[in-house]
């Protein structure tokens, strides 16, 4: 092999099992566009798992919705995500629905994760 072991876990964030509703919006394999209600099954700052009922082609564009009470889109409350960018990277057909596999455009709470940047150091004293 190439020095990966099988079945080793490559994500990058840890994913939440949460059932939250949402809207896809996207095109399917003839172009149509096309808005679904259907269940993300489970979450991470990097992207979420959605049964869908329908099939999409491979790297389709996604944009998502979830949907919220009219109260808090009214209320002074901390930003959130309710609509969010995604590609598809993977469909598995599952019991009548699909298993829609979705990386996200930019990642969620990009701050509570930052990636490790090269530290600089001090070239010289300016004494």
């Amino acid at each position: 092999m190439n020095g990966t072991r099988v079945g080793t876990d490559r994500r990058e964030w840890p994913r939440l099992p949460l059932a939250i509703p949402v809207f896809v919006r996207g095109r399917d394999g003839k172009g149509k566009e096309f808005l679904e209600f259907a269940t993300a099954l489970n979450v991470s700052a990097g992207g979420m798992l959605v049964a869908i009922r329908r099939v999409l082609p491979a790297i389709a564009q996604i944009r998502l919705e979830i949907p919220s009470a009219p109260v808090a889109a009214l209320a002074v409350l901390p930003k959130a995500s309710r609509a969010l960018r995604a590609k598809a990277l993977r469909t598995t057909p599952a019991q009548g629905y699909y298993l829609l596999g979705l990386k996200f455009a930019r990642p969620l709470m990009v701050s509570a994760y930052p990636h490790p940047s090269p530290r600089r150091r001090k070239v010289a004293s300016a004494v």
